[in-house]
């Protein structure tokens, strides 16, 4: 066991955050920290650390043991560049190297005398160096920038004129070139796109040490942790295996304890009721057994009914009216920035009732797009059409549509002013802002209570065409289940750019991929884009001819969703009409084979042996044709 957390208390004036929190972590084990947002996950790893002090419990870390932390906010004030405060984080091998270099040195001035004694520590040192791999030192470091999304032109940039999300990608490069022991990490996906998520998803899985994360990326957690432990009001419980595993196993858990305790209060019911009962009698033997049944009813250990966190927001998604089929054509759309070409000639179009994800690398123009078709920003050259009767809802990821010096109310009552009152508060309830909260200014908000606001927003815009940067960014768990859902149910269409894989894997039906500042597009989620992405990419990257033949199979031959779908139906219904006809020659055969059987057992026909051979002929022809009707029927039942 290299960390274990005994009862940790926490509160924030009478408020508690935590109580009585446990659990361990094995030497090398992957362990999840979930919960809702405000249940106390930052607060627990800031304990642990020694940042705040706990008001009751124990931290214990395994003697000799090294800790490594990432805070969500980095505060970095580095005058050094990217790659210099990245390499600090090598420190020890920098002076063992210079260390090495003095003795190499030194040596022609040592006498004979002390020269054995010398090149034994050199020696030492020297084998030391080795053993921690300390001549690769340096590409490790520029290995793990590139990794998290630096490219080595960015490494000269210092680290006081970057950007919030860079501070954090260059603090988690440092944080993991010093290999410690147990490396704590709070939200290390919030700012990586997902190659730079699933560089680090490798690193950790290989990693020697342990790691302790807290995320609401649910497709990395499933790829990591092996261990879940959850914060629900205000308490821990640990589950084993991945977030699927833990999310079916504390569901189950929950309906158990839910069970228990109505079964408990029928019971405890049915027990009063038959007190009452016999103290109704008014005899003595009677008022005898109704004590006795007290007595056993005061010795019952009562249990609470368990509460759910108050968490879920409540979202549906309704067009006010319904577009066109066509509702975005995209032709030779081309953007630039100071010299730098984001995306060339890129054409695409989305039909009606589609789901598409629009993703790519940092810094590739995924957000560009979507201010162009919001005309936030003018492209370079192209353009894009909108259908009929299209009427956009946006997401803006930076929340520029909301007004940072209004109210709650006021953000929600001057975008619509027939609104009620009491309306608008239920309509912020929804999105848990309850009581005073709906006083508060947009300014004062937290970067998940922006985008909470935001959605509520775009729930009352009745838009059938949704177009959603980043949108489940600060949402917690709960929370992005509940958009997921939303958006799976919305009759609308639906473009979006995310980074978060489970979110696109549950809610996408296409997938356009930003690359090489073009469009490659994938017909399915993104588990297929995952399966078809080598494969295309190769193609793509290879030579301008593959690169057109590619662009050609994935864009223009590639059916669009609405084609597609329409051609799986009819395929569908051609295997359930075929489905039908096997089941019902399977069921007259069968009927044959029966008939048959009868009249193997007709004592006329068993001295009959002509007659014996024909049936038998009959049997093992029909036999023969029900085989194979058995086989196609399981070839159908499989498409």
């Amino acid at each position: 066991m290299i960390l274990a957390c005994q009862n940790i208390s926490k509160s924030f004036g009478v408020e508690p955050v935590i109580r009585n929190v446990s659990f361990h972590v094995e030497d090398q084990e992957k362990v999840a920290i979930v919960g809702i947002n405000g249940a106390g996950k930052s607060t627990l790893l800031k304990i642990i650390v020694g940042e705040l002090p706990a008001d009751e419990g124990t931290v214990t870390l395994a003697k000799g043991k090294t800790l490594g932390y990432l805070a969500q906010h980095q505060d970095m004030d580095d005058e050094r560049t990217i790659y210099e405060a990245v390499l600090e984080g090598k420190r020890q091998l920098i002076d063992m190297e210079q260390k090495i270099r003095e003795l190499e040195e030194g040596m022609q001035s040592v006498s004979k005398e002390d020269m054995e004694a010398y090149m034994e520590n050199y020696h030492k040192l020297l084998h030391e160096f080795e053993a921690r791999d300390g001549y690769s030192y340096r590409s490790e470091v520029s290995g793990v920038l590139k990794g998290l999304g630096f490219s080595e032109n960015d490494f000269e940039k210092h680290c006081n004129e970057l950007s919030g999300g860079q501070k954090t990608r260059v603090s988690l490069a440092r944080l993991l070139v010093t290999h410690p022991d147990i490396i704590l990490l709070d939200e290390p996906t919030n700012h990586l796109d997902i190659e730079s998520i699933q560089w680090l998803e490798t690193f950790l899985l290989n990693y020697k040490g342990a790691v302790v994360i807290v995320a609401h990326d649910r497709y990395f957690l499933d790829r990591i942790v092996t261990k879940v432990v959850e914060i629900s009001m205000h308490k821990s419980a640990v589950y084993d295996g991945n977030y699927t595993e833990y999310a079916r196993k504390a569901e189950f858990a929950r309906e158990e304890a839910l069970r228990a305790y109505y079964n408990q209060q029928r019971e405890i019911k049915h027990q009063e009721a038959v007190i009452e009962k016999l103290k109704s009698f008014n005899r003595e033997k009677s008022i005898k057994r109704a004590e006795s049944r007290e007595k056993q009813l005061a010795k019952i250990d009562v249990l609470e009914k368990p509460q759910e966190e108050k968490s879920e927001m409540h979202m549906t998604l309704t067009p006010s009216i319904i577009s066109g089929n066509d509702v975005l054509q995209v032709e030779g759309l081309s953007k630039a920035y100071e010299n730098k070409k984001l995306f060339q000639d890129i054409s695409f179009e989305i039909k009606r009732g589609e789901r598409v994800a629009l993703i790519g690398q940092n810094g590739t123009g995924k957000t560009t797009i979507l201010k162009i078709l919001n005309e936030k920003v003018d492209a370079d050259a192209g353009s894009f059409t909108l259908g009929t009767n299209v009427k956009i809802g946006y997401y803006d990821q930076e929340q520029q549509v909301l007004h940072m010096e209004k109210t709650l109310m006021e953000e929600i009552a001057d975008d619509y002013p027939k609104l009620t009152q009491t309306r608008i508060r239920n309509i912020l309830a929804a999105f848990l802002f309850t009581e005073d909260d709906v006083f508060k200014r947009v300014s004062d908000l937290s970067g998940g209570e922006r985008g909470r606001l935001s959605l509520a927003k775009l729930m009352l815009s009745e838009a059938n065409f949704l177009i959603l940067d980043e949108p489940t960014n600060h949402l917690d768990i709960a929370s992005k289940e509940i958009l997921e859902s939303a958006l799976n149910r919305y009759e609308g269409t639906v473009l979006f750019v995310s980074h978060d894989r489970y979110f696109i894997n549950r809610t996408a039906t296409r997938i356009l991929n930003l690359t090489e500042q073009n469009i490659v597009n994938y017909i399915g989620n993104y588990d297929y884009y995952l399966e078809k992405k080598e494969t295309n990419e190769r193609a793509y990257l290879n030579t301008g001819e593959a690169v057109e033949e590619v662009k050609i199979e994935a864009v223009s031959e590639g059916k669009t969703d609405w084609q597609f779908q329409k051609e799986e139906q009819a395929k569908k219904r051609k295997i359930q009409n075929r489905l039908k006809k096997v089941e019902a020659e399977i069921e007259a055969l069968e009927e044959k084979l029966a008939e048959l059987d009868e009249q193997f057992q007709d004592p006329a026909v068993a001295t009959n042996s002509a007659k014996l051979g024909k049936l038998h002929s009959e049997q093992v022809e029909v036999q023969e044709k029900l085989d194979k009707l058995y086989e196609e029927w399981e070839a159908l039942e499989s498409d």
